[in-house]
C-alpha cells in the first residue's frame, strides 16, 4: 500500500525521503547521510542519491519507510514538557501525541514556556516556518517581574541586541501593567526571554498564542487537532 502511494509519486531524493517518512528534516537528514548512517539497499548512501519505490531505506540499521500522506497538527504544550522526540526524556512532547505516524516538532519551545507547536511529518514545511526571510509571524503572551515603560516596549519594537544581532522589528501591545503581547518573524534561541532581558526585565509567564494564521484559542494544555486547509495553506504562504 506505502510503495503504491510512493510509485505514484516517483523516485524522491534520499533526504526527501527521510523527510517525507517524518525522521528528521531535509537538513538533518543531509547531516544522517554524512555521518554514513543512511543506506540504501545495503549500500551506505551518498547526498544527492535517490530512493525508488522498490528500495529498502535503513537509518542506523532500522528499516525507514515513508508515507507520502502529510500530518500537520497544533499542539498545546504545557510548562515544563520537554520539545524533544527522544522518548526516553522525562516529560517529552511525544508522550502527549497518540499517532501512529511518525512527526516531529517545527522548532521549539524552551521547557519553561507554553503553548502553540506544530508538529508534522512534512520535512518541507520547516524552512518555511522557521526562517526570518518568509516572515511567518509567532506571537507570545509575556508577563515580566516589573512595570512595563514606553521607552521598554519601544525598544522590542525597534530591535534588541541578541546573539550579537539585533532583532527585526517586531509588533508589540501592552496588556497591563506587566503584561504585553509581542510579534516576531524571527526564531533566535530564546528571542523573546533575551530581548526582555537586555532590556533589564525577568519574564516571569511566557506563552505562544498563533503562527501564522493558527491561533492557540482555547485548545486545552496538553492537548492536539488537526489543522484545518486554511491553516495549512497560511503556513505555507498561501492564500486561502
Amino acid at each position: 500500500m506505502e510503495t503504491q502511494k510512493i510509485k505514484s509519486e516517483g523516485a524522491l531524493r534520499i533526504n526527501k525521503y527521510l523527510a517525507t517518512a517524518g525522521l528528521c528534516s531535509r537538513r538533518e537528514a543531509d547531516k544522517l547521510i554524512e555521518k554514513g548512517k543512511v543506506f540504501i539497499n545495503g549500500r551506505r548512501a551518498r547526498l544527492g542519491d535517490t530512493v525508488n519505490p522498490e528500495d529498502t531505506v535503513e537509518v542506523d540499521h532500522k528499516p525507514v519507510k515513508a508515507d507520502l500522506k502529510k500530518i500537520y497538527i497544533a499542539f498545546h504544550k504545557p510548562y515544563g514538557v520537554i520539545t524533544t522526540t527522544n522518548r526516553e526524556s522525562e516529560n517529552n512532547i511525544m508522550e502527549y501525541i497518540d499517532l501512529p505516524q511518525r512527526v516531529f516538532p517545527v522548532g521549539r519551545l524552551d521547557v519553561h514556556s507554553s503553548g502553540l507547536i506544530l508538529l508534522t511529518n512534512d520535512g518541507d514545511i520547516v524552512n518555511q516556518v522557521l526562517k526570518a526571510e518568509h516572515k511567518q509571524e509567532k506571537e507570545y503572551m509575556v508577563n515580566v517581574d516589573k512595570s512595563l515603560t514606553p521607552e521598554m516596549i519601544l525598544q522590542l519594537e525597534r530591535g534588541v541586541i541578541v546573539e550579537g544581532r539585533k532583532t527585526l522589528p517586531a509588533k508589540v501591545k501592552k496588556i497591563s501593567d506587566r503584561q504585553f503581547t509581542i510579534v516576531i518573524v524571527q526564531g533566535l534561541n530564546r528571542q523573546v526571554r533575551q530581548m526582555c532581558e537586555k532590556m533589564g526585565y525577568n519574564v516571569t509567564i511566557l506563552k505562544r498564542i498563533r503562527i501564522a494564521g493558527i491561533e492557540l484559542g482555547d485548545l486545552p494544555r496538553g492537548k492536539w487537532r488537526v489543522l484545518t486547509a486554511k491553516e495549512i495553506a497560511s503556513l505555507k504562504g498561501n492564500k486561502a
